[in-house]
């Protein structure tokens, strides 16, 4: 795989979205990704290939996945667990067919995001999403329902169409 800092400077100078996500595709930078990807962030995770996407998934702005965390340095160098050899974790992150994820969201490891979910900007996702929901918050939590949502726009836009 390209050095994670070429990987990034190419996300940077693509124009859009769909455009970054073809390049990670194509370079299989990820584990999985689906057809029909919109990816806007320029970052990429330390593991990425922990990472799969299905079809159809939507990542806006400024979201990141941890694939990992360091919590073995902070036991290995405690008095309290002195001699223990704890191992630096890691874990997959999961994201099925027709998902959204908003902006400067955070996916913790470990994770599998439901299809036709939607992950409201800003929320921190600590436990698996279940199919159909919408989910918000830090931790998220289930706020509603993705076809209800679906139902609503499409209401919103037939009304301003028969306007």
């Amino acid at each position: 795989m390209k050095p994670k800092k070429l990987i990034m400077l190419n996300l940077l100078l693509k124009s859009n979205g769909f455009k970054r996500a073809e390049y990670l595709k194509r370079n299989n930078i990820f584990r999985e990704m689906g057809k029909d990807c919109f990816y806007q962030p320029v970052k990429i995770p330390s593991e990425p290939f922990l990472v799969s996407m299905g079809n159809n998934v939507r990542i806006a702005a400024n979201v990141t996945f941890l694939t990992h965390d360091i919590i073995s340095g902070l036991f290995n160098n405690s008095q309290r667990y002195k001699g223990s050899n704890y191992r630096y974790y890691t874990g997959r992150i999961e994201i099925l067919d027709d998902v959204f994820i908003g902006a400067n969201s955070t996916i913790m490891y470990d994770i599998k995001i439901g299809p036709n979910s939607i992950v409201a900007a800003g929320s921190v996702v600590t436990k698996d999403v279940p199919p159909n929901t919408i989910v918000g918050g830090n931790p998220a939590k289930v706020i509603g329902n993705s076809y209800e949502l679906a139902e609503k726009r499409m209401k919103v836009f037939n009304d301003m169409a028969s306007d």
